[in-house]
């Protein structure tokens, strides 16, 4: 996957390397390469594929609390 960065007239180099980095950041391409530099067993995968799924859950039922409370009464 490539990603391009056009630079912009007379924009400095820190500001298109800071872009760059927010795309990358955006996109999870930083994490994906952080999580792939070091071995994870298969225990720890699961573990922390079932973490991110309750943490889902959990932010659903929030969310669908928050609705429900903003709901108007008739």
């Amino acid at each position: 996957m490539a990603v391009r960065v056009i630079v912009k007239n007379g924009e400095p180099l820190e500001k298109t390397l800071r872009r760059l980095r927010k795309i990358c950041n955006n996109e999870g391409l930083t994490r994906d390469i952080k999580r792939s530099s070091v071995y994870e067993k298969p225990s720890e995968q699961r573990r922390r594929k079932e973490r991110a799924r309750q943490k889902a859950l959990r932010q659903a039922m929030t969310k669908a609390r928050e609705r429900k409370r903003r709901k108007p009464r008739r």
